[in-house]
């Protein structure tokens, strides 16, 4: 066993997504208190694996993994950490980590911690907080074993610290897949919208609160007023209320807009990770206890349609 901590980076047509950087400035943290080396794990070609500020990179490049499959990408892992043994393994709690996640805990033995904002050692113990009940708790856990497993949420810790560049390399030993039962198809990406929210640097944004598709028009008022654009939450998309290329969140789009004003919105942990690096965010919730005013700058626990007519008649 080493006292290692392995990153399993995410790329797609060619480029890390954040979390992978985020991933990797938290694991040079734990593998300085535990000893051990940072390791980034890159699986597939079409990217330059050398961009992390790690000790070592081990890139496992095979013209069969240029695409995702879990069943691939999951076999090719746990053969890797039960080769390498690092003590930690860190797996960002993303449409595809959620599959390697669950995959090398149930193959390995290894706890696993989802919905990861926070992870120390203490007394050499892995302490993780995790978020629960849609954010409104956090459950603080203790990982024992020889492995764990740590599936992080994008957005928890700052990504600079994870960039920077390595020389240094791990071979890694191939994988024969035989024969695989999932079988990639087509990556099928999302329509262009009228709008593209990620360019925007104000957005009105709506969720659940709004009620009703009917109630659509007086955000998109106020957003007018504001010289903003409107986006939304995932209940907002799946009503059929609006198009899914106004969506935020980790499963719609991650957006960094100098100010958010929010209407309805409850902060579920899928949300807060598509905007939480806005510059400025306004929350406007009924319940005081949503977790939103946790990372709101300004909030008011009011009726959104009562905040909404306000500030249209003041504007």
């Amino acid at each position: 066993m080493s006292n290692d901590v392995f990153v399993i980076t995410e790329h797609m047509d060619g480029k890390f997504s954040d979390v992978s950087f985020e991933m990797m400035g938290k694991a040079r943290e734990l593998a300085s208190a535990l000893g051990g080396q940072a390791v980034a794990v890159v699986v597939g070609g079409g990217v330059d694996a050398y961009v992390f500020a790690s000790d070592a990179t081990i890139h496992v490049d095979d013209a069969a993994l240029s695409n995702f499959n879990p069943e691939a990408y999951g076999k090719v892992i746990e053969a890797l950490v039960k080769e390498k043994s690092p003590k930690v393994v860190l797996i960002g709690w993303t449409i595809t980590g959620m599959d390697i996640a669950a995959w090398l805990s149930a193959r390995t033995g290894a706890p696993c911690a989802a919905y990861a904002k926070d992870v120390c050692v203490e007394d050499g113990a892995l302490v993780v907080s995790s978020q629960v009940y849609g954010g409104k708790l956090t459950a603080e856990v203790v990982l024992e074993g020889d492995m764990a497993i740590v599936a992080c949420l994008a957005g928890s810790f700052p990504a600079e610290a994870g960039q920077g560049s390595t020389v240094a390399t791990v071979t890694a030993t191939p994988v024969d897949l035989g024969s695989l039962k999932v079988k990639f198809v087509e990556a099928i990406k999302p329509a262009g919208g009228d709008v593209d929210i990620t360019a925007q640097t104000k957005l009105v944004s709506v969720g659940r609160g709004i009620g009703g598709k009917e109630n659509i028009e007086l955000a998109e008022e106020l957003a007018e007023k504001l010289g903003a654009a409107l986006s939304c939450s995932r209940p907002v998309v799946d009503a059929g209320w609006l198009p899914r290329t106004r969506q935020v969140g980790k499963s719609g789009l991650k957006v960094k807009p100098k100010m958010y004003l929010m209407l309805g919105i409850s902060g579920a942990p899928e949300h807060l990770e598509g905007m939480k690096s806005a510059e400025l965010i306004i929350a406007v919730n009924t319940d005081k206890k949503a977790p939103i005013f946790n990372v709101a700058h300004y909030g008011a626990t009011a009726d959104l349609f009562e905040v909404a007519e306000e500030m249209l008649e003041l504007l």
